[in-house]
């Protein structure tokens, strides 16, 4: 009697974890944040050719970081590869934060790309996440929790 309740406590304490690995994994910053949920999403990104969000959130995570000597180079890294008209990873900005960025980037400070980060981050959020959280990848990565 004393097993058989030691192992419907332990399986329920299991399936509380994994409740709660769901409901961590349904917000978009804490998967942001965990390797494991990072790297779902990549993928899941990746299987639909929308992968620029992301990295592009990411180079502004690490500009943000990055040592103020380094931010005209970087800035200008992050303009080529995700802002520019024709970039090759151009994420997908309204025109208003697109010009603005464009204007201060010859002299860059550490929230230069905050409003531009926040708009994807937002895009991503309204449009790829949803997406994710329905998705095999998504399952995957609480497997993985």
């Amino acid at each position: 009697m004393a097993k058989g309740m030691r192992v419907k406590l332990s399986h329920l304490a299991e399936t509380h974890q994994k409740l709660q690995d769901v409901k961590t994994l349904q917000d978009l910053e804490t998967v942001l944040n965990n390797k494991s949920g990072l790297q779902a999403f990549r993928v899941f990104l990746r299987s639909e050719f929308s992968e620029e969000n992301l990295e592009f959130w990411l180079a502004c995570e690490d500009y943000r970081v990055s040592p103020s000597n380094q931010q005209k180079t970087m800035a200008s890294s992050i303009c080529s590869k995700f802002i520019n008209p024709d970039a090759p990873q151009e994420v997908n900005l309204d025109a208003e934060t697109r010009e603005a960025l464009l204007r201060v980037i010859d002299s860059p400070c550490a929230d230069t790309f905050n409003k531009a980060q926040q708009r994807i981050f937002s895009l991503m959020a309204k449009d790829s996440f949803p997406r994710f959280l329905r998705s095999h990848h998504c399952m995957e990565a609480i497997k993985a929790f």
